[in-house]
């Protein structure tokens, strides 16, 4: 598009931005509509990881090389949302009527970060002016804080003015039809990173049996990395058989607590403990787990109160290491249990083979008709950490908040 020659020279769009927003953008997607849309995604993204390293007067401002780090992670980030939620705008719009490419709709976005990028700029002068003057003390302190925190938020605000004003002029929609857009863009957005994270990154479980005590307990609910061992269609929601195999495969290790599909029904998800790898033979003798022969190393600790009972019931507790020095505890309810004693058990190639933590009521890889060994194929991920814990008894529930945050070793 060239100007007509005569025409009055057009403002810069880093100021016509602030108070035309509609008119902005229409003569950057008219001129070129990817100017400087990722040089915003990533300074907005550095920026923001400097003010939240830094803060205001804060000091010291830590390792630079873990800041640097952060921005970059930060950049990448910044640019992926800015495609997808480009993206999303555009869809969404063509669902109400709308035309807009992706193209036009990151222009919007990335061109409505300007307010908050001078907002976080201003943050970080006065942070490092109050830091090298030593201002850093109260009341400046607070008096400064105060004005930077509050110019931020206005021009944060500004900001979505902006925006929201810019994807209705290039959707060529009034503010009802630029509403719906947008709702059904961050409906979208939602529901992609819920299934994204669920699929490739962390998954909730809950514990409904007493099998995996005292390591978890009924009533836990879980994370489990879905990333720990690389993905097989079990990851993929409802599990379909897309492809054979394990995508970025790696092996899981002796010990390791592992939510896994069982093989008799792929549908039912199992948790047990790891403990025998490829190639290995397992056995039961007496109570105490053999590998290979060799008796595991087990140690009497204190007792497991199983206060679900009424009265509370103590079990005998063992803390077990194995070969390669994981440790963690066992119970054990009775003098002699079903599969206290069994016959060797070798693992096949491409399986597991997995137990319960408590010993003797848990039907694990010692019942092989069952459960038996487990395919690598068929592991879901690793349990790592336990953000619910909710005391199911009757009569008495509660949260136990004494497990909350607690890592899963």
């Amino acid at each position: 598009m060239t100007i007509p020659e005569g025409s009055p020279p057009r403002p810069s769009p880093w100021l016509s931005v602030w108070f035309h927003p509609g008119r902005t953008i229409q003569q950057i997607l008219a001129t070129d509509p990817k100017r400087h849309v990722l040089l915003l995604a990533a300074l907005y993204a550095i920026l923001a990881v400097l003010t939240w390293s830094v803060g205001v007067f804060a000091g010291p401002w830590g390792d630079w090389r873990v800041i640097a780090a952060l921005a970059v992670a930060a950049v990448i980030a910044g640019i992926a949302y800015l495609y997808i939620m480009g993206l999303f705008l555009a869809l969404s719009g063509l669902l109400v009527g709308g035309r807009a490419s992706a193209t036009a709709m990151r222009a919007a976005l990335a061109w409505s970060l300007v307010p908050p990028l001078c907002g976080l700029a201003v943050y970080l002068v006065i942070a490092v002016i109050a830091e090298l003057s030593g201002l850093a003390t109260a009341p400046t302190r607070n008096a400064l804080e105060a004005a930077a925190g509050a110019s931020l938020v206005v021009l944060s605000l500004w900001s979505w003015i902006i925006a929201w004003r810019m994807v209705a002029c290039v959707l060529g929609f009034g503010f009802w039809r630029t509403a719906i857009a947008i709702l059904a863009a961050v409906i979208m957005l939602s529901m992609a990173s819920a299934l994204a994270v669920r699929t490739l990154l962390f998954q909730p479980f809950s514990m409904p049996s007493a099998s995996m005590e005292p390591t978890l307990l009924v009533g836990d609910r879980f994370f489990v990395s879905k990333f720990s061992y690389g993905f097989s269609h079990y990851s993929l929601p409802f599990s379909p058989r897309l492809f054979a195999g394990r995508l970025l495969a790696s092996d899981p290790g002796r010990g390791d607590v592992v939510v896994f599909r069982l093989p008799k029904d792929d549908s039912i998800d199992y948790v047990k403990r790891v403990v025998g790898l490829p190639g290995d033979t397992i056995q039961m003798i007496d109570g105490v787990l053999h590998i290979n022969g060799q008796p595991v190393k087990r140690e009497r600790a204190p007792d497991f109160v199983d206060d679900s009972e009424q009265p509370p019931v103590r079990v005998k507790r063992w803390r077990e290491t194995l070969p390669n020095g994981v440790s963690y505890d066992t119970l054990q309810l009775y003098e002699t249990g079903l599969y206290d004693n069994t016959p060797p058990y070798v693992v096949p190639a491409g399986n597991l083979f997995m137990l319960g933590d408590n010993r003797q009521n848990s039907q694990d890889s010692r019942v092989l008709a069952a459960v038996g060994y487990i395919p690598l194929e068929n592991l879901i991920g690793r349990v790592e950490i336990i953000f619910l814990s909710l005391d199911q008894r009757a009569g008495q529930p509660g949260v136990r908040s004494e497990r909350l945050g607690q890592r899963v070793r």
